[in-house]
């Protein structure tokens, strides 16, 4: 007999064969009021229950078993295998369908399964009545078909792969964690950290005059004014403020890039700006600039080899970038490559990340980031801010500047600095900024994101913001406030209010805070003012860069389309001068034109390529050399010489073309001499290419100039004028390609050569009109002369990037 509340669903319960009989002959009363569910809420009140003991598979372990009565209706019970009571809470079917059990359901996992106890399955079917309010009903075992037992042994064994499953995942979980906690193996210490105090900083931008509009040279524009405040580590510091506020100037300032032009004081850990605490600093810039045909994990790789200590093995150092590209969530695209605007490759988010990635990688103890949710989503842009969160939350100090955050973003920032044309209109916490600016009067009409009304504010835009009294009082006084009827207060009122309010309100606030911080300790004085050292020896960088390079324009040197321009060019070459010959004079005059059109190739295509070297590469210089990565002349000379192995397979290629359909000198030794002569002129012609490069630093104005010497240069080599001014004949001795279209003539000819036989005899090439300027004889003159040209063009090349400015 079953006694139940005739308002819950008849259960129908799955006991084992075995149990069945046993446990129906067990009897329980219960009195009890039902919950919102039908469940037994008490033993106590109106409404009585008589309930069977529970179901279970053995031992003591428990099962979820399945209920049914005549109203069809399911219900889940968990039920213990001692004792004869039971809790029965039944569940409606709409909770059953949707997966929702009570709190009492247990899933067992694969080691709680006792298999033994997997007899053939069986239901009770129940016949109730009720009688004053009670209900009655008689349960009985019933066999399962067949059916019903393969599908319950199916849901057994989708059980256990899942538990095997679970397990996998986690031990895979678990890894990767462990390798991310690894920081005693890869022998990292914890940053230190470093409190940034800066008062009053001013900031002031010389820009160049029209000489002929205005007196003196420069003119002087005031970008920053007076801007005081702190952040400590732990913290994220926004810098929020419309386009040319500020922003990006204030974090240029603090992080140390720009020095010249400003005034104020800026400690770090009480100690002023050294040269060495860039190595604690990370600078995320807002455009992403990163080489293109690098993969993900590339990029990364190279940044480590380059940045971390040199303490640390090689072993070391690739586990920390597998810790950061897995703390950046970048495993997915880690052997994709970054992409370009015209090459396909990660997406905008992953390369935010991967700039992040490359400067976490040092832990640094600072970390300056410009604008880096500019053009991203809102998810990723939301991954973005958790992450320096979390970089905060180790005990590093973060400062971003910001655009438009949304309002989600707005609140997780700790401090927030406020700037309306290099002003400063609030600074504290950012959770307080709504309540600052309610206190004075200025409150959003509207439910808005607060990151919008703070740009309005900044903006001198008052729509849908409540006004204070002194600006309306202001707004009737002034003549310029006048809009169609109404009177409103101008834009530049509205932001001279706020500064005013700052200058009143906050600023003193802030400036006793200030002096109430305190001296930092001398430990951390002196970790600031650590002296300057390279991470890594000076021959170390040059192979990382020399191999970064190489894997950088291997696509580009060894593109189809480069090498079918060579291909292209020399056969055309040699149908021109198909099977040419040395019988008359006009046969001497057109093979000396093939030699120097060899001569004026091979100068003027490195030439041209070795132009864009520096321009196209100098933002990321600039970046590379303001993280202090390696010296300059480590990636001066790697990167001149990662270039060769790739200029020199062409030439190969042309000249085994070239050389054998015109009929040139079939000789093993002119043929070795030919190819030397066409690679020193390559590297001379690539020295100059650099050095225009890098004095110019602008490809449009490298290209123009680069025209008027190579024009120059060709003219006065040799061949089609041979007879110069006096006054201008200086000009030959510069030209490269004087000199590679002699000692190129001396490789193919003979003095002592025939030519022009008849029954008179024969004429020796000396004798030739062609070559009575030239000697025929020697060619050490010219590779010498060549060679300081090598030297002297990349000694020019490598002072012009000395001096120039890093800032970009």
């Amino acid at each position: 007999l079953h006694a139940r509340d005739s308002t819950c669903p008849s259960p129908l319960h799955r006991h084992p064969a075995s149990t069945m009989q046993h446990q129906s002959k067990e009897l329980n009363f219960e009195v009890g009021t039902p919950d919102k569910d039908h469940g037994i809420s008490g033993n106590h009140g109106q409404r009585r229950n008589v309930g069977v003991a529970g179901l279970h598979f053995g031992g003591n372990k428990r099962d979820s078993g399945i209920q049914r009565g005549k109203s069809d209706s399911f219900i889940l019970k968990d039920r213990t295998s001692h004792g004869t009571r039971g809790n029965l809470q039944p569940l409606s079917d709409a909770r059953i369908r949707n997966g929702i059990g009570n709190k009492r359901c247990h899933m067992p996992s694969e080691e709680e399964y006792d298999y033994n106890h997997y007899d053939e399955p069986s239901i009770s079917r129940t016949s109730s009545t009720s009688y004053h309010g009670l209900s009655f009903s008689i349960a009985g075992p019933v066999q399962l078909p067949e059916s019903h037992f393969r599908f319950l042994t199916d849901v057994v064994e989708a059980k256990r792969y899942a538990a095997t499953s679970l397990r996998k995942v986690n031990a895979k979980r678990q890894d990767q964690l462990a390798l991310r906690r690894s920081n005693s193996a890869s022998g990292r210490q914890a940053p230190l950290p470093i409190s940034v105090e800066f008062v009053d900083v001013k900031y002031k931008l010389l820009l160049k005059r029209q000489p002929w509009r205005v007196r003196g040279k420069f003119l002087e524009k005031e970008i920053l004014h007076g801007v005081s405040g702190h952040v400590v580590p732990g913290e994220v510091l926004a810098l929020l403020g419309p386009s040319g506020s500020g922003k990006t100037t204030l974090l240029n300032v603090l992080s140390g890039r720009v020095q010249r032009n400003v005034e104020g004081t800026i400690t770090y850990n009480d100690m002023l700006f050294k040269k060495g605490l860039k190595q604690r600093m990370g600078f995320v810039m807002q455009d992403d600039i990163l080489y293109s045909h690098l993969t993900v994990k590339e990029t990364l790789t190279y940044a480590a080899l380059l940045r971390l200590p040199k303490k640390l093995t090689h072993r070391q150092k690739l586990e920390r970038v597998q810790e950061v590209i897995l703390d950046l969530g970048l495993e997915r695209c880690q052997d994709t490559v970054i992409g370009g605007p015209f090459l396909r490759g990660v997406s905008g988010g992953e390369r935010k990340r991967v700039s992040v990635g490359h400067e976490i990688l040092i832990d640094p103890s600072l970390l300056f980031l410009d604008e880096p949710t500019s053009g991203l989503d809102s998810t990723t842009a939301l991954r973005i801010i958790q992450l320096l969160h979390e970089i905060a939350k180790g005990g590093r100090t973060v400062v971003t500047t910001i655009h438009q955050p949304s309002s989600r973003l707005f609140h997780m920032f700790d401090k927030l600095i406020l700037l309306t044309e290099g002003h400063m209109i609030y600074f504290g916490k950012a959770a307080d900024c709504m309540d600052y600016f309610s206190c004075i009067g200025l409150s959003p009409l509207i439910t808005m994101n607060p990151a919008d009304f703070l740009l309005d504010l900044a903006n001198g835009n008052i729509s849908d913001i409540s006004l204070p009294t002194t600006l309306e009082q202001r707004a009737l006084e002034s003549e310029e406030s006048k809009i169609g009827s109404t009177l409103q207060p101008s834009a530049k009122e509205i932001r001279q209010y706020l500064i005013d309010c700052y200058e009143a309100i906050l600023e003193p606030t802030e400036k006793s805070s200030l002096l109430e911080l305190g001296i930092a300790k001398s430990e951390l004085k002196l970790g600031v003012f650590r002296t300057h050292e390279w991470t890594v020896p000076w021959w170390q960088q040059f192979c990382v860069l020399f191999i970064r390079g190489f894997r950088e324009r291997r696509n580009e040197y060894l593109s189809c389309l480069r090498i079918v321009q060579v291909i292209a060019t020399s056969l055309i070459i040699g149908c021109l001068w198909w099977q040419s010959k040395l019988q008359t004079e006009k046969d001497i005059h057109d093979q000396v034109g093939l030699v120097f059109f060899i001569a004026i190739f091979w100068g003027f295509f490195p030439l041209l390529t070795a132009i864009f070297t520096f321009p196209q590469e100098r933002a990321i210089l600039a970046r590379e050399r303001a993280s202090d990565m390696y010296q300059l002349s480590a990636y001066f000379m790697a990167r001149i010489l990662s270039d060769l192995p790739l200029d020199l397979g062409l030439p190969i290629i042309f000249l085994l073309i070239v050389y054998f359909m015109t009929h040139l000198r079939l000789s093993t030794a002119a043929f070795v001499l030919t190819l030397f002569s066409i690679f020193l002129n390559i590297i001379t012609a690539q020295g100059v290419g650099i050095a225009i490069g890098a004095v110019m630093m602008d490809v449009k104005k490298a290209t123009t100039l680069a025209s008027v010497i190579l024009l120059t240069f060709m003219l006065s080599g040799g061949f089609f004028v041979q007879h110069i001014p006096g006054f201008f004949s200086w000009i030959k001795y510069l030209s490269f390609n004087y000199y590679s279209f002699r000692l190129l003539i001396k490789v193919q000819y003979n003095p002592d050569q025939k030519y022009d036989c008849t029954s008179a005899g024969c004429k020796s090439l000396a004798s030739s009109a062609v070559f009575h300027n030239i000697s025929l004889e020697g060619g050490v003159e010219e590779i010498w002369a060549m060679l300081i040209m090598v030297v002297g063009y990349r000694i020019l090349a490598y002072i012009a990037l000395r001096n120039m400015r890093l800032h970009v």
